[in-house]
């Protein structure tokens, strides 16, 4: 076992190498893995046909207004009325009414806001029926995407999204990421903001605005000044609540918010969906089109990159790591509770160094989770109790370090006296929940298993612990009878003789017809069992 500060240093070391994006499309729908260093960290689905996403603008009206939720439930021209809560008015959301109102009266001709008169801020502490009444139309943004039977919810404060800044109409500020640190860089970029930011416009500068100069900026904020005209002319066209401004596709989508140097690779099975992306990447960025590829390989593209693994392993109750340990993931209606267990039992001497080793491990684990069955809500976490105040503050470091890559917004508290740590997380969708298992193929289908796949990995593991803390052993594996023919099958070419050659150490293979099917037990040469925990 490595010492605790070697597997400290270790973990908050591990850099970003690279990111891939890969994109595999069906007649169906579009699936996009993110990849960071080989390791699947964001899973997104969309389904063909889908009626709006996250950032689309629509136009809504007013249904029923409901003081005792402080909200408003909004038609804007989807199957189920959206959501609109008071804390999501924004303090512009007068300036917004008025401007709906005139120019959908055509009293107000312009899509720029030099001439137009801004209405005072709206107060935080208000009531809806008081700001709004029923039939009254708004412009809205979706927010979040419906929750179990909720439909979308809206927010009026509109953001168009570019790669370097976000325009802001009627919202008068300049802000700029705190990613970009550099006090220099910071102020040159608030005097270029300032410069070049449209009348009763706001910019927010993003990160990957740093070291940009003013005409990249510049031609950024035309191309979203051109948005804001579109949705300018379909306003005046039709009161009618409808959609105004598509967001656009979530392949361009997650590009556009992660495209910077260490992205190196987006990798796309269909056709459609490549010349999409690739018109994208060139308006964007000329000079990334190079790492925009068509997949040709002869095997599916999930499979051949090895997402299809990593999903059957990172989904599910249970998640496993490298060293043994694992952890155990449980929701309820109010949060989510992780639970961190330890892998192979270690001397007591050991136990406070191997405590913060498998905490470390787990922690960096558990950031990756979050993203990628992306929970929000309340997260409480269970750690391996630790009673060396140096070491707690150390996972909580570390917890904070990896989490820095997560684009959810996002509060860490250090670990209680109770060895609890709680995060909050910006949930704006449902967590991400797929089916991991498969029928059983002993019992006629009526029953589900495990992954096949994820067992085999179980027993590797299993014989990696044995084969380093008892080279010189025998090895016996006994299996039920399904599981002893699929590790034989292919002679040559089966998983025993596989083992044979990563392990250098033959591990006989036999069936026990009395083991149910994910049954198993390790001996050594005097036929003792050899227990792993």
């Amino acid at each position: 076992m490595p010492s605790n500060g070697w597997f400290f240093l270790n973990f908050i070391s591990v850099a970003i190498l690279d990111k891939e994006l890969i994109i595999r499309g069906s007649d169906s729908e579009v699936e996009i893995a993110l990849l960071e260093n080989k390791k699947l960290v964001e899973l997104h689905t969309q389904a063909k046909g889908e009626e709006f996403t996250v950032g689309d603008i629509f136009l809504g009206e007013i249904g029923m207004l409901r003081p005792d939720l402080n909200a408003a439930f909004l038609n804007v021209g989807l199957r189920k009325d959206a959501f609109l809560h008071y804390t999501d008015l924004g303090p512009q959301v007068k300036s917004l009414q008025k401007f709906t109102k005139v120019v959908q009266k055509k009293q107000y001709n312009s899509n720029n806001l030099d001439n137009f008169i801004m209405e005072p801020d709206n107060g935080k502490d208000g009531i809806i029926n008081k700001v709004f009444h029923r039939k009254q139309p708004i412009l809205v943004q979706i927010l979040k995407e419906p929750i179990s039977t909720k439909g979308p919810r809206l927010t009026c404060e509109i953001t168009l999204p570019g790669r370097f800044l976000v325009l802001t109409p009627f919202a008068n500020i300049i802000a700029i990421s705190k990613k970009i640190s550099d006090p220099e860089e910071r102020t040159r970029l608030k005097l270029l903001a300032e410069s070049i930011k449209p009348k009763n416009f706001g910019l927010i500068l993003r990160t990957a605005a740093n070291g940009k100069k003013v005409q990249e900026l510049h031609e950024e904020i035309s191309n979203l000044m051109g948005k804001w005209n579109s949705i300018y002319e379909e306003l005046r066209e039709n009161p009618k609540p409808r959609k105004l401004l598509s967001e656009i596709d979530k392949a361009s989508t997650i590009f556009r918010d992660l495209l910077n140097d260490d992205f190196n690779k987006v990798v796309i099975n269909d056709s459609n969906i490549y010349q999409n992306v690739l018109d994208y990447v060139q308006g964007i960025a000329p000079d990334k089109v190079k790492i925009v590829k068509k997949y040709r390989g002869q095997r599916p593209i999930f499979e051949s990159y090895g997402i299809n693994r990593q999903i059957k392993s990172s989904f599910g109750k249970t998640s496993t790591m490298k060293s043994g340990a694992y952890l155990v993931i449980e929701s309820t209606e109010a949060m989510h509770v992780i639970d961190v267990n330890s892998g192979p039992k270690t001397s007591k001497q050991k136990q406070e160094a191997a405590a913060l080793n498998v905490n470390l491990e787990a922690a960096m684990d558990i950031a990756r989770q979050l993203r990628l069955r992306d929970i929000g809500g309340l997260i409480i976490i269970d750690f391996i109790d630790m009673r060396n105040n140096e070491h707690r503050t150390k996972l909580f470091q570390a917890m904070k370090e990896y989490m820095k890559l997560d684009r959810a917004q996002h509060t860490i508290l250090p670990l209680s006296k109770f060895g609890l740590m709680q995060i909050t997380r910006q949930r704006l969708k449902p967590a991400l929940k797929i089916d991991t298992e498969e029928n059983c193929p002993v019992c006629n289908g009526t029953n589900r298993v495990e992954s096949s796949m994820l067992f085999v990995e179980e027993l590797e593991r299993a014989i990696n612990l044995i084969v380093q803390n008892r080279p010189e052993s025998k090895v016996h594996l006994e299996v039920n009878p399904f599981i002893h023919a699929y590790l034989k099958k292919g002679f040559f070419k089966s998983k025993q003789w596989n083992w044979y050659g990563v392990y250098k150490k033959w591990i006989k293979i036999t069936a026990n017809p009395d083991f149910h099917l994910k049954q198993f037990k390790f001996y050594d040469g005097l036929n003792d069992e050899i227990r792993i925990n």
